[in-house]
């Protein structure tokens, strides 16, 4: 942990401190402000961010977007042509329009036509979902499943509303009219769903921005660490090599998978910390924080904890440490505002752990250890003398003191070690 503390009344040290030829040094307790800081590594996070990959092979046919483009959510970024899909729904869309309407089917083939029909439904709902899998945008992709899974069973419960009106008529149950016009329902919806799914494919060649924000071509570079999730919410794919350009242009061949675009949201930036397991349950919602950033050198940031991880991670020095999550608000120079900052940039964050105001204060350095009780020498009498002390928030320069010395008593801040018990005080 480290620590620092700040006074509201200042020590009245200037007059009743002395330098003495023993190194002794006298001070006053005093009012004040004490801060306890616990001080952590972090990096600047964006609100999040979205890659977009190709999600089938084929060729880019347009990029509507330049890197640094401010985007809307919904936006068509580019357009990507795949033969394989596109033959898929227009095979689709062939069967559609040969699927019977009624009658055609010979009574001795319905068992066999209806068998068919469930293998072909069966194997446009697996090229679906395949399909849909290599969407990378999580929305997108779960509407594409469940629009394949509700597909799914509304044609299990056509394919088996065949097979119990096919059991009715050979049981006399039913007419033959009634299994030649439910079996035909099932192929007619099996011909449709088997469009729709790879029209919905085909319509995901359009890529279109997840969120709002800026655009960046290919997926966020690896960090140092080689831990993305600390840089951007929801994670992503490295770009190519150093020195190999990640804009895509029109008219290059992509693979499934590439990842394509980005989009970052830096409608509100934030940090995420690295608190040390020793330190971190001090750490609460709402605790305020200063912030030093490498890239912005005598710049001062504020901040507030958003949130603390119950999961530990290992630190990059090896002990266990927690996440904690920031808001990040501007930040200053001496003389005048600082730069908004980018994800990913260091941070040096000095949380506000605990504070107390108006407290009994001495300064840090008054404090020793005797018989193993936090100690301060006092001047009684015009002597010194050992009086042990309850120590409260702990700050750097300045400490809380809960009992043992007063406002306004004199002690000694320096050179304790030259002092006995008894001693005159000069």
């Amino acid at each position: 942990m480290f620590a620092a503390g700040s006074l509201v009344l200042l020590l009245l040290t200037a007059a009743s401190c002395s330098e003495e030829d023993d190194g002794v040094q006298l001070g006053t307790a005093s009012v004040g402000t004490v801060d306890e800081i616990v001080e952590a590594p972090g990096s600047v996070t964006a609100r999040t961010a979205a890659t977009l990959s190709a999600p089938a092979a084929g060729t880019v046919s347009d990029v509507l977007v330049e890197p640094g483009d401010q985007v809307k959510k919904g936006a068509i970024l580019a357009v990507l042509k795949s033969p394989e899909l596109e033959r898929r729904r227009d095979a689709a869309e062939e069967a559609l329009d040969q699927a019977p309407s009624g009658g055609g089917i010979p009574a001795g083939d319905f068992t066999e036509v209806r068998e068919r029909t469930d293998e072909r439904a069966e194997k446009a709902f697996q090229q679906a979902r395949t399909a849909a899998t290599e969407v990378t945008d999580p929305a997108l992709q779960k509407a594409l499943l469940q629009q394949v899974d509700t597909a799914r069973e509304q044609y299990a419960a056509a394919s088996d509303a065949a097979a119990a009106t096919l059991r009715a008529v050979q049981r006399g149950v039913a007419s033959l009219g009634e299994a030649v016009s439910s079996l035909s329902a099932a192929q007619k919806m099996q011909a449709q769903q088997a469009y729709e799914l790879a029209d919905a494919a085909v319509d995901a060649l359009t890529l279109r921005a997840p969120v709002s924000g800026v655009v960046q071509f290919g997926g966020p570079a690896q960090t140092p660490s080689g831990d993305i999730s600390t840089l951007l919410g929801n994670g992503g794919t490295s770009t190519p090599s150093e020195g190999v350009d990640s804009a895509i242009t029109e008219g290059s061949y992509v693979a499934a998978g590439t990842p394509l675009l980005t989009v970052i949201d830096l409608s509100r930036l934030g940090l995420a910390a690295e608190v040390d397991e020793t330190d971190v349950l001090l750490v609460k919602p709402g605790v305020k924080a200063d912030v030093e950033l490498d890239a912005a050198t005598g710049a001062t940031y504020q901040a507030t904890v958003r949130s603390v991880d119950l999961l530990p991670t290992t630190s990059a020095r090896g002990g266990v440490s927690y996440r904690v999550r920031l808001d990040l608000g501007k930040g200053v120079y001496p003389d005048g505002p600082a730069p908004a900052p980018r994800p990913g940039m260091s941070a040096v964050i000095r949380l506000k752990v605990r504070q107390v105001d108006d407290a009994v204060t001495v300064p840090a350095s008054a404090v020793v250890s005797a018989d193993g009780q936090d100690t301060v020498w006092a001047v009684r009498d015009g002597r010194y003398e050992p009086v042990p002390v309850r120590l409260g928030v702990q700050g750097e320069e300045t400490v809380q003191v809960i009992s043992g010395v007063d406002a306004g008593q004199q002690i000694v801040v320096a050179g304790a070690d030259q002092v006995e018990r008894g001693d005159k005080a000069r």
